[in-house]
């Protein structure tokens, strides 16, 4: 079984940064694109940033300038450094990843468990 495991959230003042990190494991044979999404409160679950492979990223627009998506190929795990954070920040953030398990398998669409983004003002 796949799955995604989220790390790093947690309460920080506004101007602060923050690094999420969140790894694959299970059966993997290969992880086309990830990404970070996140839920405020009341709010529909929103795009954040996401990367290929190759290492093509994608940025809403509320967060370029301040967010940084990277990931490390060899150890299935894709990060999240937020700098500048302001209050609107405040969410759940969860990672997704297009994982295929085995080589007969397709791609399936696999999401983490979010952690607990809280900026304070």
């Amino acid at each position: 079984q796949v799955q995604l495991v989220e790390s790093g959230g947690g309460l920080v003042q506004a101007g602060g940064s923050l690094r999420l990190s969140c790894a694959a494991s299970g059966s993997i044979f290969s992880i086309n694109a990830m990404g970070w999404y996140r839920q405020a409160p009341g709010k529909q679950r929103e795009l954040v940033a996401t990367i290929t492979y190759g290492g093509n990223t994608n940025y809403a627009d509320s967060v370029k300038g301040r967010f940084t998506i990277s990931r490390d190929n060899a150890k299935n795990t894709v990060y999240l450094q937020m700098n500048s954070l302001k209050s609107e920040d405040t969410a759940v953030y969860y990672c997704n990843g297009q994982i295929r398990p085995r080589i007969q398998d397709g791609y399936l669409e696999v999401w983490g468990q979010g952690t607990l983004v809280t900026v304070s003002s």
